[in-house]
């Protein structure tokens, strides 16, 4: 029998929570949960062998969901 391997686990585990995060109705949970998935989605880029077209993707929407939790906050 054929076990999933460390990097299908958490490719698994970041397709997931990026899914999850969007059925959220809080946009703040939303954007949290999704930067979970995100960096998930980084070690997954690594555990591929520095996929960098995953790795800079995810990089970016971790940032600009960091910067628009940022924003939220200040205008609370």
């Amino acid at each position: 029998m054929e076990y999933f391997s460390t990097t299908e686990i958490i490719g698994y585990m970041a397709s997931l929570v990026v899914l999850l995060s969007f059925l959220m109705k809080d946009v703040t949970k939303l954007r949290k949960v999704n930067i979970v998935g995100c960096l998930l989605f980084v070690a997954y880029g690594v555990f591929l062998g520095f996929s960098i077209p995953i790795i800079v993707t995810n990089v970016a929407i971790a940032i600009i969901n960091v910067v628009y939790l940022i924003k939220t906050k200040k205008a609370a």
